[in-house]
């Protein structure tokens, strides 16, 4: 892995720089049956915690930050993607932009 920054100065150079960047481990999860979430990727250097990354069914993307595998690993198993993000991801792992 590379040395990712702490902070960006826009989520679409965080989300460029993570996709362009090589993971010690990385997974996408099956977001077929999600009324709002069209996709959904994380991105790990340690295995430990990392980057998720989702893009919604109206093709917008955002990015979160220090997410730990064992909530990604549970996001993957929801029944309802939507759900399980409004409850244990939003507003908790947020990506720091620097202005």
């Amino acid at each position: 892995c590379i040395k990712l920054p702490q902070a960006y100065s826009s989520y679409n150079q965080a989300v460029k720089a993570v996709k362009n960047s090589t993971f010690v481990f990385t997974e996408e999860a099956n977001t077929s049956g999600s009324s709002w979430i069209s996709s959904a990727s994380f991105y790990s250097c340690d295995g430990k915690s990392g980057y998720l990354i989702y893009t919604t069914n109206s093709g917008r993307e955002y990015i979160h930050q220090g997410v730990p595998i064992d909530i990604w690993r549970a996001f993957k198993k929801a029944s309802s993607k939507g759900s399980f993000y409004n409850s244990n991801i939003k507003n908790r792992f947020r990506l720091r932009i620097s202005y």
